[in-house]
């Protein structure tokens, strides 16, 4: 039986990021501590995501956010929702410090990219393939 995992946060201030990243590692410790390890690259792929997504969406809207996490048999899928109806749009970069590098990592670095707008709101999804694709 292979094992399924899920963990739901609702996050908020500051130190959302960094709580996220923290709640991220803890899920993967739980998928090794049941038979499932996620590789190394795996890992610091699902990281860096997770940390863009919260950041970005602590910053760009109100009332903080909630990461679903969910480990599924070849990917970690990763769901972010805030409390605004507005989509994350491609910036050019500034090489100054000002950001707009963020939405094209998520695009570059995660699979099966997409917005889906609720009530309240909106999530963002994205993946993080287990092992690479054939």
């Amino acid at each position: 039986m292979t094992l399924h995992l899920r963990q739901h946060s609702d996050l908020d201030g500051t130190a959302a990021a960094a709580t996220a990243r923290d709640l991220t590692r803890h899920f993967f410790d739980d998928a090794s501590r049941g038979g499932r390890s996620v590789a190394p690259e795996a890992r610091d792929t699902a990281l860096l995501l997770v940390s863009e997504l919260v950041t970005n969406a602590i910053r760009h809207t109100t009332d903080g956010c909630v990461l679903d996490l969910e480990l599924e048999p070849d990917e970690i899928a990763i769901d972010v929702s805030d409390h605004s109806h507005a989509e994350p749009r491609l910036r050019a970069p500034d090489l100054e410090g000002g950001g707009g590098w963020g939405w094209a990592l998520v695009h570059q670095l995660g699979s099966d990219v997409r917005i889906r707008h609720r009530p309240g709101g909106k999530t963002i999804h994205t993946g993080v393939r287990l092992s690479p694709p054939q």
